[in-house]
């Protein structure tokens, strides 16, 4: 097998060069350039957008597997202090796609190097943290001609131990929404509130009653968040606001809740608009689908886990975290599983640094995994 520092090392400069969806041009560039050291009688490239389709050939290939990275970065200034910390202003590895990159060009090293029975399709996504770049990759040329019979992936998770594998059958992440509210009143001098329809109080006031739709309209024994993250509003601070907008974030366990969430909110913003004499706009921006594992094959991925002396298994619970990974699974049976990468930061977080033994432990995992499932 490769060597699995040099793709420690590739985790450092990739994570020099986080760049947002769609904007992954110096990732692309860094990934084609490492593809263009293997060999290419091997290896099939074709470009999609800023991602990169990568077909590794089998040597009698009865199936194609498949294995998707994403790429992307977040637009969040790095407090690490890291030796290659981000070269780019306001921008983040900070949910570990510089890992899920390195890993997966660490596995397809070896694919290449020892051939296995079957094709396997490496999928570098652009996009996953926004707008989503999963759905139109999957609805795309490439993929239809090298549609995969099954699909994997992984996620780095800070909270657990370096050589944990947690995964579950069935619902590992929820259905989730963006959300973006604008109002539109009446501006004026503070010091004349009657001639105006403040903006602000608006605001306030309809993000207590958000609230009130997980507790109140939502099953308890179901689950549903509603987050707003950002509320924008105003100018100075003794002039009544016209406009102010709220960002945030929904998250179920189920299509059906998520339906009704989305119902509710527009009724309550409707109400609003009346109450308070105003306009309101609602966009619920980009939507992911839940990951939803396929229970045969995550099962018999377990088993596997179990017998390798280098890794724990660990049942995990279903968690709110997003993923459009979820798209892909809806259309070809497959999984995702937890990496553990021992970080006393979450995803997310500015001062994320996760622990890069992980990096050799998963590069391992997923060779040998896709030798089983070939039947080497």
């Amino acid at each position: 097998m490769a060597s699995t520092s040099r793709f420690v090392e590739i985790r450092r400069d990739l994570h020099k060069i986080p760049e947002l969806g769609y904007q992954e041009v110096k990732t692309q560039r860094y990934i084609l350039d490492y593809l263009e050291m293997l060999d290419k009688d091997r290896v099939e490239i074709e470009i999609w957008k800023t991602g990169i389709f990568v077909k590794v050939k089998g040597t009698n290939p009865t199936k194609i597997l498949g294995y998707r990275a994403d790429i992307d970065g977040l637009p969040i200034t790095e407090e690490t202090n890291l030796d290659f910390v981000s070269e780019h202003e306001d921008r983040m590895h900070a949910c570990g796609h510089d890992f899920h990159m390195s890993i997966a060009l660490g596995v397809l090293t070896n694919i290449v190097n020892e051939p296995i029975h079957d094709d396997v399709l490496f999928v570098f996504q652009p996009a996953e943290e926004g707008p989503g770049g999963a759905l139109p990759m999957l609805q795309s040329e490439t993929m239809r001609k090298w549609k995969p019979d099954m699909m994997m992936a992984l996620h780095i998770a800070p909270e657990y131990p370096v050589g944990t594998i947690a995964v579950k059958p069935g619902l590992l992440f929820a259905n989730t929404s963006e959300l973006f509210i604008d109002l539109k009143g009446k501006g004026g001098h503070a010091a004349y509130p009657h001639q105006t329809i403040d903006m602000v109080v608006a605001a306030s006031v309809l993000v207590t009653q958000l609230q009130t739709i997980v507790s109140r309209n939502i099953d308890p024994l179901d689950s549903a968040v509603i987050t707003i993250g950002k509320i924008t509003g105003g100018t100075v601070q003794n002039i009544i606001a016209e406009r102010a907008r709220l960002e945030g974030t929904i998250r179920t366990l189920s299509v059906e809740s998520m339906a009704k969430v989305k119902k509710r909110i527009e009724e309550l913003v409707k109400g609003l608009e009346i109450a308070n004499q105003c306009e309101a706009t609602i966009d619920f921006g980009s939507n992911y689908r839940q990951v939803y594992n396929d229970e045969k094959l995550t099962n018999e991925f377990m088993q596997f886990v179990e017998q390798q002396p280098y890794a724990n298994l660990f049942v995990c619970r279903e968690a709110m975290t997003g993923e459009d990974f979820g798209y892909m699974l809806e259309e070809i049976p497959g999984f995702m599983f937890w990496l553990g990468v021992e970080s006393p930061y979450g995803l997310h977080s500015a001062k994320l640094n996760p622990n890069e033994n992980a990096i050799s432990l998963a590069v391992n995992l997923m060779t040998d995994y896709l030798k089983e499932v070939s039947g080497n």
